[in-house]
């Protein structure tokens, strides 16, 4: 129990830790907002009061946090060159997403003029959807040599104990990787609603479950092993 308290402790001291406890909110209320919408309005309007109290606190969090790529570049700018350019193009968009994202929240609790919000909202979606697929990209390149050296590893005639420490370590990445992967795409799927909007990408439940798996799988992430 005090390992698990002392876990939550230290989760909760990440800007992270704290974003996707937010993102879980934002998107919960926006589920039960559209679930209670017809047969209970005035706690429907309450639901959707703390969506967008939770959606504006994110972005006031997120303060800042576009120059956080150019230490990730910096520190582990990739181990090929393929890689070091997904990473580029990847951390570009992410930053270009955190930048306007900016002037989005600005927008809206009306510091700028608000009828930039729209705009705003439309660059940072693009940046982010850029930054995502080159993410993807990378991560399914990286998982496919994690099995490929898994795989080399296990056929080896003598396994030895460091054989089996770094199949365990490849596995251990693997988990995260995919966690890695199912963020990108639910949030893909909520910038494309913004990009182009259609009934799918668009619809509450598309929304707020993709929201939520996104929540969930950085709240994995993020735990403290």
């Amino acid at each position: 129990m005090n390992d698990s308290v002392d876990k939550l402790v230290i989760f909760l001291a990440k800007r992270d830790g704290i974003d996707k406890l937010v993102k879980t909110f934002q998107y919960v209320s926006k589920l039960v907002n559209w679930h209670v919408e017809a047969s209970h309005p005035a706690t429907a309007k309450r639901f959707k009061q703390w969506e967008v109290a939770a959606g504006l606190s994110r972005k006031a969090f997120r303060t800042g946090r576009f120059l956080t790529g150019f230490n990730v570049l910096r520190r582990n700018p990739g181990s090929t060159l393929s890689l070091r350019l997904l990473a580029v193009l990847a951390n570009a968009g992410e930053m270009v997403y955190f930048f306007f994202d900016h002037f989005l929240w600005l927008a809206r609790i009306g510091t700028i003029d608000a009828s930039l919000a729209r705009r705003m909202s439309f660059i940072s979606a693009f940046g982010e959807s850029v930054g995502y697929i080159f993410f993807i990209i990378a991560d399914f390149i990286l998982l496919r040599e994690g099995l490929r050296v898994e795989r080399k590893m296990r056929s080896s005639e003598e396994k030895t104990e460091e054989d089996e420490k770094g199949i365990r370590r490849i596995r251990s990445d693997r988990v995260m990787r995919l966690m890695a992967v199912a963020a990108n795409v639910a949030d893909l799927f909520i910038a494309v609603a913004d990009i182009e909007p259609n009934p799918f990408c668009n619809h509450t439940v598309t929304l707020g479950i993709s929201g939520l798996v996104s929540a969930w799988a950085g709240w994995y992430r993020n735990w403290p092993s």
